[in-house]
């Protein structure tokens, strides 16, 4: 009988952990013993390392757990979710509700935001550590602004204003449509701008398109001629140090996200020193506040996201504060080095009071 389609990501978590299972048995057969096991709960590989070492901490890392009827499902009109959707995305907590169950089971979560998607029986086994990210990799140059940049085929000149998007890929749960509604708006009220999309044709969350093909491609279909596709550039994935060079030179740079988990990218704009301009969303406003350390616009309103890119583009003081305090909120509650000590500090207080 073929399994449920609901259940297949359970039932390979479980192929997982029995990979992973027996690879520690080899472990532990060579007379390997580990002090603290540590992962992530989202794949299952951890699920059956308690059988094999029943008498060590497991630190997991939560990264979400699913509701049916809030935060991202149901979040945009445009994708009502189906009557069967539901029982879907409760199937999605099975790998998340066994790792809670672990005996020997301790958790973290990197926002408060991604830890309040538990039950509040849950968070009690979850710590919450802040991610953190490296702020001289991810640092400001303010040279980057008087030369020439060039991402692939693209060349943006210094004079020239930059708007900035990136995503793993172009997809609505980090609002790709919504700020693509928004650019015809942008380009024309700015002859002089353009646009650097970053990010692949599939999806990272969600669905590719109903009809096949790509978001990248519905949105061109629905925009037609309403876009100058001499200034709005896609680049597809980048490498890191031309990503970092593109943070490093934006005049304003969008940010958009369902209720859902934050990307890395929102904290690496903000140590580059990015204005950034935000969806006034629960995951984004953890990080972003309002006109201090960027701008937060409503997430299905384009018209919106279209004004506050044009007031940065043309006040570039105010674009210049917003970019350094977002730097200074990086360098206070951000820091890689102080996240790895946090870090360090949970796995001595875990191992220590498993001991005891």
């Amino acid at each position: 009988m073929e399994t449920h389609r609901s259940l297949r990501e359970f039932e390979y978590g479980l192929l997982r952990a029995e990979a992973v299972a027996t690879a520690a048995r080899t472990l532990k057969g060579l007379g390997y013993e580990p002090d603290i096991i540590i992962g992530h709960h989202g794949w299952g590989e951890l699920l059956n390392l308690v059988d094999v070492f029943p008498d060590c901490p497991i630190l997991g890392y939560f990264e979400f757990f699913y509701h049916a009827d809030q935060n991202d499902v149901g979040f945009d009109p445009e994708f009502p979710p189906s009557p069967e959707l539901a029982a879907s995305v409760r199937v999605k907590n099975a790998i998340n509700l066994q790792a809670l169950c672990l005996a020997n089971g301790y958790g973290q979560c990197p926002t408060q935001f991604q830890l309040g998607t538990y039950p509040v029986w849950a968070q009690e086994k979850i710590s919450l550590l802040r991610e953190g990210v490296n702020l001289e990799l991810c640092s400001t140059e303010p040279q980057a602004r008087r030369r020439n940049l060039v991402i692939k085929d693209v060349r943006i000149t210094p004079k020239t204003p930059l708007v900035t998007y990136v995503a793993r890929d172009l997809e609505p749960y980090r609002g790709f449509h919504v700020v693509m509604r928004a650019l015809p708006r942008i380009l024309s009220e700015r002859k002089d701008a353009h646009v650097i999309l970053v990010g692949g044709d599939r999806v990272s969350y969600g669905t590719l398109p109903p009809d096949g093909g790509s978001w990248r491609e519905v949105m061109l279909r629905e925009l037609g001629d309403r876009l100058d596709l001499e200034r709005v550039h896609f680049v597809g994935k980048v490498e890191y140090d031309d990503f970092r060079a593109l943070l490093r030179r934006s005049d304003a740079h969008l940010y958009l996200t369902y209720p859902f988990v934050a990307s890395w990218s929102l904290r690496e704009a903000m140590a580059t020193g990015c204005p950034i301009i935000g969806s006034d969303t629960a995951p984004v406003r953890e990080f972003i506040t309002d006109d201090v350390t960027g701008r937060l616009v409503p997430f299905l309103e384009p018209e919106k996201i279209a004004e506050a890119t044009l007031a940065l583009l043309d006040d570039r003081r105010t674009a210049r504060r917003l970019g350094q305090e977002a730097r200074r909120y990086a360098e206070a509650e951000l820091c890689l080095n102080d996240y790895l000590q946090r870090y360090d500090d949970l796995v001595d207080r875990i191992t220590k009071t498993h001991r005891s």
